[in-house]
């Protein structure tokens, strides 16, 4: 039975490769992208618990976090600018958003699956304008607090499209695997995103007429 529903991540697939953006911000801060790397894994060890985590699962607010990661940094280091630095080299990846478009209006359930910042919603939602034509449910880390690859937040994707919809209903499609791999676990047919061609291709050969 062909897959009445496809569920998509936001960041590095209905975008550019979100390290285009965190290099940038190097360039603008002269903080390195291993040493923002070094400072994160230190504030894990400090903290109990990876800082990005659970910024995005709304368990900390922007400002705490970039306490937590200045702190490692050490120095007198000022996370300055990097929320905007960030956006502004966030740029809509077309191809992945208009086939996502046309699956929606081929009939398929579509679900948008996001860790992301609270604070950050209105910045990432205009990235995308035309989000709630295309995606009738959108599921966002920071607002139910849990984030993938954790199970619940998928249960909790499946459960807000309704109409009885199963893993087995459902493509789901992320760049990274380890949030492939809990999507699999639920008996969904994951696609590991690496490009657009070879995505919407994946998607097309999985959806068939769809």
């Amino acid at each position: 039975m062909k897959p009445r529903a496809v569920i998509s991540d936001f960041g590095g697939v209905l975008t550019n490769p979100l390290f285009e953006a965190f290099t940038a911000y190097q360039d603008h801060s002269g903080i390195t992208v291993e040493d923002l790397g070094r400072a994160l894994q230190s504030a894990a060890e400090h903290d109990g618990e990876h800082p990005l985590f659970v910024l995005e699962r709304g368990e900390i607010s922007e400002v705490e976090f970039r306490r937590r990661v200045e702190r490692e940094l050490g120095d007198g280091t000022r996370l300055t600018g990097f929320r905007e630095t960030y956006f502004e080299h966030l740029r809509p990846n077309r191809p992945m958003i208009e086939h996502m478009a046309g699956l929606r209006r081929r009939g398929l359930r579509m679900a948008l699956l996001t860790n992301n910042v609270r604070e950050w919603e209105p910045l990432w939602r205009a990235k995308l304008p035309e989000l709630d034509e295309v995606f009738e449910v959108v599921v966002d880390s920071a607002f139910v607090g849990m984030r993938k690859p954790e199970r619940g937040i998928y249960e909790l994707t499946l459960e807000r499209l309704g109409g009885g919809l199963s893993g087995s209903d459902c493509v789901f499609v992320d760049d990274l695997e380890v949030n492939c791999e809990t999507a699999r676990s639920l008996g969904m047919t994951a696609v590991l995103y690496r490009d657009a061609d070879q995505a919407i291709a994946e998607l097309e050969h999985i959806l068939g007429d769809s």
